[in-house]
């Protein structure tokens, strides 16, 4: 669900507008349609609902690679529910330039949402009611911040996460999906600085991108999500 002046509404009924990217064409755009379309899951139990802290009760995310794209999915709802609030609600001075670039962006996170949901099928999580009552939407300054938190901590997720993936279809696409994250994450950094886009926060001496594991991520998100997630079952190493 998503909170709107008080109003809750299910995340996944938020409506796509004309420039949101369909599953098929998404399917396409990753170079992932024909056979890789085969994405959808089968032969994995649904996921186990209730209510709880996260960690052993919750919404389930499940175990093994559902549990994984089920994460992935979980992060894709938040992101598409913050820029879809952006989008709704434009912050004071916005310029031309950067409210085309925050519209593409949703329009990415959606496309993202959109297609792990298609993917998972009856094994996807519900839409997840979020808490975005600590972001002034009105600010410059708190919008792009909660954007590069965001786009920071998506990249570190799919890094961390890429690992615990046994099929290799799901593992290239979660690389052409992190790829995207990172280009929206170094756009939203030269907004807030310009040259800020790859700087040691996020950058290691070794050249290579953080990375942060499920149980990390969620966590930092946490403040965000109102819906309880338990990861208690997705995989560890």
């Amino acid at each position: 669900m998503e909170i709107i002046n008080g109003r809750k509404r299910e995340l996944s009924e938020q409506p796509l507008n004309a420039s949101s990217v369909s599953r098929r064409n998404f399917l396409r755009f990753t170079g992932m349609a024909g056979a890789s379309a085969a994405l959808i899951i089968t032969g994995c139990g649904k996921t186990d609902n209730g209510e709880g802290e996260m960690g052993n009760s919750g919404v389930n995310l499940g175990s093994s690679d559902v549990g994984i794209l089920n994460y992935a999915y979980a992060l894709e709802q938040l992101e598409a529910a913050f820029y879809t609030q952006v989008a709704l609600t434009p912050y004071s001075g916005i310029s031309a330039m950067e409210q085309q670039y925050l519209n593409e962006i949703r329009d990415h996170e959606i496309a993202h949402r959109e297609f792990f949901k298609n993917a998972l099928g009856t094994n996807a999580i519900p839409g997840l009611e979020v808490d975005f009552t600590s972001i002034n939407f009105s600010s410059r300054d708190s919008v792009l911040a909660t954007a590069k938190t965001f786009e920071d901590l998506g990249v570190s997720a799919y890094n961390g996460a890429g690992k615990l993936l046994t099929n290799p279809d799901y593992l290239l696409l979660a690389g052409k999906i992190v790829s995207v994250e990172a280009r929206h994450a170094a756009t939203i950094r030269d907004l807030i600085s310009n040259g800020t886009f790859a700087d040691n926060t996020v950058i290691d001496a070794n050249g290579l991108d953080k990375s942060r594991s499920p149980m990390e991520v969620l966590q930092a998100a946490a403040t965000y999500i109102k819906t309880k997630i338990n990861a208690s079952n997705l995989p560890t190493d």
